[in-house]
């Protein structure tokens, strides 16, 4: 007799409904696995560890503030590093020295200021260029960890400069070490920021490296 369960001629036997089509597996959850959670973002490095790390661990440094902004330090360094540069070039050490304290803070504040914005936008022009080149990176990290690599990087030559004046062999000698260093934590930074190559992460620093050379180590292209 028809419609019976288990004769042929019944729509539901074998898993099947009312239209014949089987019925969908149920799911107990054994489908493909989840993938595992990632690992919370580390937070961005206080002022010590940021300002050595640059130096000393350059690669974990850059990569752990790749999407941090750090404006206060790189603001306050590049400020202080355009004060005490005034004091590392001769002629303007000699004028210095000639000035009395009242007439001395203004022009040096200008200076310091002027400093800062130079980096500013410097930096803006090195990350624009990484981006031409393909780069993925963030404006704010890239032009912060520029601008301190920058001043950080020429420390060992304006502190002799300060001492022994720009005119001296020993600071020039320094001054192209540390802009081949600086060239170094350049292309580390760009390419590890916005994840491109390092003769294209050198490209994209180029103007800053020139910029740098030219308006920062006078002591060197002018006295040398």
């Amino acid at each position: 007799m028809a419609g019976y369960p288990g004769r042929p001629d019944d729509p539901y036997a074998h898993g099947h409904n009312a239209h014949g089509q089987p019925y969908p597996e149920p799911d107990y959850g054994y489908g493909e696995p989840e993938p595992a959670p990632q690992p919370p973002p580390q937070p961005p490095l206080p002022w010590a560890q940021l300002l050595t790390g640059i130096i000393l661990r350059p690669n974990q440094t850059f990569l752990r503030m790749r999407d941090y902004r750090m404006w206060v330090p790189a603001l306050s360094v590049t400020f202080i590093y355009g004060l005490a540069t005034a004091f590392g070039i001769d002629d303007v050490r000699d004028s210095i020295n000639d000035t009395t304290f009242s007439a001395l803070v203004p022009p040096l504040l200008a200076t310091g200021v002027a400093m800062m914005l130079g980096a500013l936008l410097l930096s803006t022009v090195t990350h624009n260029m990484a981006r031409q080149f393909g780069g993925n990176g963030i404006w704010a990290p890239t032009a912060g960890l520029a601008m301190l690599i920058m001043c950080l990087a020429d420390i060992p030559r304006l502190a002799l400069a300060l001492f022994m004046g720009s005119s001296a062999a020993l600071v020039q000698t320094v001054g192209w070490a540390t802009w081949i260093g600086t060239c170094v934590l350049f292309t580390l930074m760009v390419s590890v920021s916005h994840e491109i190559s390092r003769p294209r992460a050198l490209g994209s620093s180029a103007i800053q490296l020139l910029g740098l050379l030219v308006l920062v180590k006078l002591g060197i292209l002018m006295t040398g």
